[in-house]
C-alpha cells in the first residue's frame, strides 16, 4: 500500500506549519550541517520540502522592466515498496508580468502547475536517479500568464552524492507537450538544470544551478534561453527546523527577444526529514 513518509492530514499548510518543529525535532538530530546541506541538494531526496524560490528577471519585454516569479515547490515522497519510492514534486508559479506597452499595466497571478512523479530506488549508493513522468496543468489566471493547454512528457534526474564527498551534481531534464486543445498555442518545452554544490563543515556551501530552456515550437533565433551564473547558499535553523537558504545570478548569455538578461534567484526551502 502507498504510505507518505510523514502522515498528514487537513491541508498542506498545516503540515508545514502546526507540525514543522515536531517533525524536525527528532529527524535526523544526528545529521550535521553539511549533511542536510547534501540532503537539501538531492531533487529525489528522502524527505518532505517545500522551496520558495523567487526568480526576478531584470529587463524584461520592450519596456525592459522586471518580472517576477515565485515558484512555490513542495516536494512529497512516498513510499511504494521496501526497494523504490516515488517522488513528487510540484511547482506553482506566482507571476507578476509587466506591461509590454506604455498603455499597458502589470499583470499578477498564478501561471501554470506543474507536477512531476519520480520513480528512484530507496536505498540509492553513490549515483542517485529517478526517471518518470510530468504533467502541466492549465491554472493561468491570464492568457498573458501561460497556455491554457494541458502538457505531457517525460522527466529524470541523475546526481553523485556520496560521503565525505564535498562535490554534489547532476542534471534534472524534462520536455513538455500540449495535448487536446485550448487557447495559448501548442508548445514544446525542454527544460535542462545541470547542479553542481561545493559543500563546506558548517553547512555553508557554492552553487551553479542554470535552467536552460528550449522553446522549440519557437522561430530560429527565439528557442533558448541560457543562462551561466552561481551562487552561495547556507543551512540554518528555525527553532529545530532546518532551513535551507540561498541566493545567486544568472547572465543569459542566449535569450529569445524581450526575455530578461539577468535572473536574480533567492531561495528559502524548509526541510522536514524523515
Amino acid at each position: 500500500m502507498l504510505r507518505i513518509r510523514k502522515a498528514a492530514t487537513g491541508p498542506r499548510g498545516g503540515l508545514l506549519l502546526s507540525a514543522a518543529l515536531l517533525a524536525a525535532g527528532t529527524a535526523h538530530a544526528e545529521m550535521s550541517a553539511e549533511e542536510l546541506a547534501k540532503l537539501a541538494q538531492n531533487p529525489v531526496g528522502n524527505l518532505i520540502s517545500v522551496p520558495f524560490q523567487d526568480n526576478l528577471n531584470l529587463n524584461t519585454g520592450p519596456l525592459k522592466l522586471n518580472q517576477n516569479v515565485l515558484n512555490i515547490q513542495p516536494v512529497i515522497p512516498i513510499d511504494f515498496s521496501p526497494d523504490w519510492n516515488i517522488i513528487t514534486r510540484t511547482i506553482i508559479p506566482v507571476i507578476s508580468q509587466p506591461a509590454f506597452d506604455p498603455s499597458g499595466s502589470r499583470i499578477n497571478g498564478i501561471g501554470p502547475v506543474q507536477i512531476s512523479a519520480f520513480l528512484s530506488p530507496a536505498n540509492p549508493s553513490g549515483t542517485i536517479w529517478g526517471i518518470g513522468a510530468i504533467t502541466q496543468v492549465p491554472t493561468a489566471t491570464n492568457s498573458v500568464l501561460g497556455s491554457n493547454q494541458w502538457g505531457l512528457g517525460p522527466t529524470f534526474v541523475i546526481l553523485k552524492l556520496e560521503k565525505g564527498n564535498p562535490w554534489v551534481y547532476g542534471i534534472l531534464v524534462n520536455d513538455i507537450w500540449s495535448v487536446g486543445y485550448g487557447s495559448g498555442g501548442s508548445y514544446n518545452n525542454l527544460l535542462m538544470q545541470p547542479f553542481a554544490n561545493y559543500n563546506f563543515e558548517g553547512g555553508a556551501y557554492l552553487t551553479s544551478s542554470p535552467i536552460v530552456t528550449a522553446n522549440l515550437n519557437a522561430s530560429s533565433g527565439n528557442v533558448w534561453t541560457i543562462p551561466v551564473g552561481g551562487g552561495i547558499g547556507k543551512i540554518f535553523h528555525f527553532g529545530k527546523l532546518p532551513v535551507n537558504t540561498q541566493i545567486g545570478g544568472y547572465y543569459n548569455v542566449a535569450r529569445p527577444e524581450y526575455t530578461g538578461n539577468w535572473t536574480i534567484r533567492a531561495q528559502i526551502q524548509f526541510m522536514f526529514p524523515k
